[in-house]
């Protein structure tokens, strides 16, 4: 599997390699882009599995290129479509997959590769994310020529990712040849006053046009990343179709395992994911 995500450091390095990146900003709706619908999951079965057309479970205990200390099953225990929301829920459990190694944790994790990829657009998702030290709940995507190329090439663009121990921290990043791991360029934002992500739905979006990828959550435009502003030898792979993944990782590299302080279960409710197209001239 992709090592991808191999890093524990991005998520601080603020725009590492973009130093004129935009950085939080107001962007009314008037002034942006008119999009036009091309691919949606709204989550409207009631306990059933995700949409098998649409996504694909992932199952495994391998530690994702990271560490985690989960393991992802296609279980109704950890993913279901229930109320109106994708549920991924992370439960502490002694769980002995088809590697026999027992694990202490089962998670869930899903992705479109092979039934769903885009170049450009807006990729967006509303969610409410789990709360808690060791948690790592993420909406990202993968360049569909993984399998060829393989990782960096294919490229990765973090649409959101947060963990537990900075509950109101929102981090996007995107990588390439030359700028993964951890000198991924990266951005964070923080709501004011505290106020945890996991109190409330976000929705946590880019926009991504030939040459720049804008960087969102709710309406605050928080990163733009730009071809041009790579510095030199860093070769630009934001320009092919990219597949989609939701998942909630526990423990890892970045946000290091569980304590005393985290609650089980946790649960990433995904009310929906929209994809759109860029309605030409507007």
């Amino acid at each position: 599997m992709s090592k991808s995500r191999r890093w524990a450091l991005a998520g601080v390095m603020l725009g590492t390699l973009l130093p004129g990146v935009a950085m939080s900003q107001q962007v009314p709706a008037s002034a942006r882009p008119k999009w036009k619908l091309t691919w949606t999951d709204e989550f409207s079965g009631k306990g059933s599995a995700p949409d098998p057309t649409k996504w694909t479970l992932e199952t495994g205990g391998n530690g994702w290129g990271n560490n985690e200390l989960e393991y992802y099953t296609a279980r109704p225990d950890n993913v279901k479509v229930t109320g109106g929301n994708l549920v991924i829920t992370a439960l502490k459990e002694p769980f002995i997959g088809t590697d026999f190694i027992r694990r202490d944790y089962t998670s869930g994790r899903l992705k479109t590769k092979g039934k769903f990829a885009q170049a450009y657009g807006r990729f967006e998702a509303r969610m409410k994310i789990p709360y808690g030290k060791g948690m790592w709940p993420a909406f990202w995507m993968m360049g569909d020529n993984f399998d060829a190329v393989g990782w960096p090439g294919c490229g990765e663009i973090d649409v959101m990712e947060n963990v537990g121990n900075e509950p109101s921290t929102v981090h996007a990043t995107f990588h390439g040849p030359g700028y993964s791991g951890q000198f991924g360029a990266t951005a964070e934002y923080a709501l004011p006053g505290g106020e945890k992500l996991a109190d409330d739905y976000h929705i946590y979006a880019i926009e991504w046009e030939p040459g720049e990828i804008r960087f969102y959550l709710d309406d605050h435009l928080y990163f733009t990343g730009t071809k041009a502003s790579l510095s030199a030898g860093k070769k630009w792979v934001s320009d092919h179709p990219f597949f989609l993944i939701l998942n909630v990782a526990v423990g890892g590299d970045w946000p290091g395992a569980p304590d005393a302080t985290t609650v089980f279960p946790q649960k990433m409710l995904v009310d929906y994911v929209r994809v759109y197209k860029k309605v030409e001239g507007k």
